[in-house]
C-alpha cells in the first residue's frame, strides 16, 4: 500500500492505494499550518478505511510550501549570488530583474568573480580563488547564509562550481551552498535566478521536510517519505533539503499525472479546477509537456525544467460578483471556504455556492442559496466555461481535437462539452486526482546539456546522454528493469562552432519500494 497527498491553497487531498486499486479518498480543508492539515488527512484515511500503518510501503507528498513562500517573500534566508564570469558577463548584475522585495527579503548581496567556461569548455578566465576568499569574509560579516554560485555554461562544464562550492564552504563551514549546474538550465540570468531562489529556500525546506516526516511517523507509518517534483516525477527528503525549487508546480503535476492515470489517456488537456485556481496543461505520453521558454515565478524569470500550465484565477472558493456583467474570481476565500462561503452560513458568494445552486454539487445548506437568482446562476457558469474553453484551446499546438480530462473537486463547475474536444472526461475519484498523481509517480533523471558533436559521433554522443539519463534515474531509486526513455530533444546551435548541439533527455522509471 502507499499513501498519496497533495496539499493546495484550498484543499489537502489524500489517497490509500493498494496498487492501483484506491481504497479511501478524503478532502480536507488546508490548515494554516499545512502539517496538522495532513495529520487530518491521514487519520481520514484510516477512519475511512482502517489499514495497518505498517503495511504502507511509502507516501508522497506534493506541497506548496516552498512557492509559497517566496510568493509571499516570508521565511527566506539571507542569500548571496555569486557569478563566475569575469571580465565577461558583468553589464547585467545577479537579481538585476527581481522584484524589489524579493530583493530585500533575501538580503540581495551579489559577487561577481572571475571564471566560466565557453559552451566548449574552454576557459573564459582561470578562477581566482583569493577573490572568493575575499567574497566569503565579506558575507560573513552579513550575515549570509545560503550561497548561489552560478558559473557561465556550467552546464557544460562545472569544475568551477564545485572549487569556487569547496573554497567558499571552508571559509563558510555553516552556510548552504547550491550550484546552478544542478538546478537550471543553458541561459545564465534564469539559470542563476533559479539558483537563488533555491538557495534563499533552503533552510525552510529543512524545517518543513521535518516537520513533514515528523506528521507522517506521528501517525505510526515508518515507510520512506517522497516529495512531488515539478515534473511528475519524486525525491526523497535529502534530495528535498537541497533542491526545494524542485517542487515547484508539483500541484498541477500532479493532477496531470493523475489524470493519464483515471482516464486512460496519455495525450490529452487537463483541466484542474481546485479551490482557488484551474490549471489547464497538456498530457503526452502520460507525462506533462514541459514549457520550453523562461517560466516566470513571483515575478522572476528561471529556467529550470517546469511543466507548461496555464493558471486562470478560477476555482470553487472564486468570488462571484454582478457589477453589470457577472465575473468569477481571480479573488477566492482560499482554505476559508468552509466559513465564507453562502452554503456553510458565510456571506461571500462563490463560485461552490453557484454550482449548489445549479444542482452540479451537494456541499454545506442548499437551502443558503435557494434565493439566487437563476439568470446570475447560468451567468456565472457560462463565465467559467467560457474561459476553461479559451485557457484549452490556447494550450493546443495543433488542429487536431484534443481530449479533455476534467479533475479537480471544482471540475463540478465546467460543461459536460467542450468546444472541438467535445465530451468532457471526469474520471472516477477525479476529485483526488491530485493525490493520486503523487501516490503513482515515478523516479526520473534528466540530461540537459550542450555537446560539441564531432563528425560521426552524433549516434555515441546521444548514446551517452541516454545512458546518464538512465543512471540518474537509477541512482535517484528508479527499478532498473522499469526504465525508459520517455523524452528526448535534439536542437543544434547553428550560430556556435564545432557542430553545438543541445541534448535534452529524460528517463523514468518505477520506484524500487524498500530499497
Amino acid at each position: 500500500m502507499r499513501i498519496g497527498i497533495d496539499v493546495g491553497g484550498t484543499n489537502t487531498d489524500a489517497v490509500l492505494l493498494d496498487g492501483e486499486r484506491v481504497l479511501a479518498a478524503v478532502k480536507m480543508a488546508t490548515t494554516g499550518d499545512v502539517t496538522s492539515g495532513i495529520v487530518a488527512a491521514i487519520d481520514g484515511l484510516q477512519r475511512q478505511h482502517a489499514f495497518d500503518p505498517a503495511r504502507v510501503r511509502a507516501v508522497m507528498i506534493g506541497t506548496t510550501h516552498f512557492i509559497n513562500a517566496l510568493v509571499e517573500a516570508r521565511r527566506l534566508a539571507p542569500t548571496a549570488a555569486v557569478r563566475l564570469s569575469l571580465p565577461a558577463g558583468a553589464s547585467l548584475p545577479p537579481m538585476v530583474d527581481w522584484p524589489q522585495r524579493l530583493v530585500d527579503a533575501v538580503g540581495g548581496r551579489s559577487y561577481l568573480c572571475h571564471g566560466g567556461h565557453e559552451f566548449d569548455g574552454r576557459h573564459i578566465s582561470e578562477l581566482d580563488e583569493d577573490e572568493l576568499r575575499k567574497a566569503a569574509e565579506d558575507m560573513g560579516r552579513a550575515g549570509v547564509r545560503s550561497v548561489a554560485i552560478t558559473s557561465v555554461f556550467s552546464p557544460v562544464n562545472h569544475e568551477f562550481e564545485q572549487r569556487a562550492a569547496e573554497v567558499i564552504a571552508a571559509e563558510l563551514p555553516d552556510v548552504a551552498v547550491s550550484l546552478s549546474h544542478e538546478i537550471g538550465r543553458v541561459g545564465l540570468l534564469e539559470r542563476e535566478n533559479a539558483t537563488v531562489i533555491n538557495a534563499a529556500l533552503r533552510e525552510l525546506a529543512a524545517h518543513i521536510v521535518d516537520g513533514l516526516a515528523a506528521s507522517v511517523s506521528g501517525a505510526g507509518i515508518s515507510a520512506p517519505l517522497y516529495l512531488s517534483q515539478n515534473d511528475g516525477t519524486l525525491m526523497d527528503v535529502d534530495f528535498a533539503r537541497r533542491y526545494p525549487v524542485a517542487t515547484f508546480a508539483s500541484g498541477p503535476t500532479n493532477s496531470m499525472r493523475g489524470a493519464a492515470a483515471l482516464s486512460g489517456l496519455d495525450t490529452c488537456a487537463v483541466v484542474d479546477v481546485g479551490g482557488t485556481t484551474t490549471d489547464v496543461g497538456v498530457l503526452n505520453q502520460g507525462f506533462p509537456r514541459e514549457a520550453t521558454t523562461a517560466v516566470s515565478v513571483a515575478g522572476i524569470r528561471t529556467n529550470f525544467r517546469m511543466p507548461d500550465v496555464l493558471s486562470i484565477g478560477i476555482g470553487g472558493g472564486s468570488r462571484v460578483r454582478r457589477d453589470g456583467e457577472v465575473t468569477v474570481g481571480p479573488d477566492s476565500v482560499g482554505y476559508q471556504l468552509t466559513s465564507e462561503a453562502l452554503v456553510f452560513g458565510g456571506d461571500a458568494l462563490t463560485a461552490t455556492d453557484i454550482a449548489v445552486a445549479a444542482g452540479r454539487a451537494e456541499i454545506g445548506d442548499p437551502e443558503l442559496v435557494r434565493h439566487l437568482d437563476g439568470d446570475l446562476v447560468r451567468a456565472a457558469l457560462d463565465r467559467i466555461a467560457a474561459d476553461a474553453a479559451d485557457a484549452v484551446e490556447r494550450m493546443r499546438t495543433s488542429a487536431e481535437p484534443l481530449p479533455v480530462v476534467a479533475v479537480g473537486g471544482g471540475s463540478v463547475l465546467l460543461p459536460d462539452e467542450m468546444g472541438d474536444a467535445g465530451e468532457v472526461r471526469r474520471p472516477e475519484h477525479y476529485a483526488v486526482a491530485n493525490a493520486i498523481g503523487a501516490a503513482i509517480a515515478q523516479i526520473g533523471g534528466e540530461v540537459d546539456r550542450v555537446y560539441a558533436v564531432e563528425p560521426g559521433r552524433r549516434g555515441a554522443v546521444v548514446d551517452e546522454a541516454k545512458q546518464e539519463a538512465v543512471d540518474r534515474a537509477v541512482a535517484a531509486g528508479a527499478t532498473p528493469s522499469t526504465v525508459d526513455i520517455v523524452d528526448f530533444d535534439e536542437v543544434p546551435i547553428p550560430y556556435l562552432p564545432g557542430n553545438a548541439t543541445r541534448i535534452r533527455v529524460k528517463a523514468v522509471g518505477d520506484l524500487q519500494l524498500g530499497a
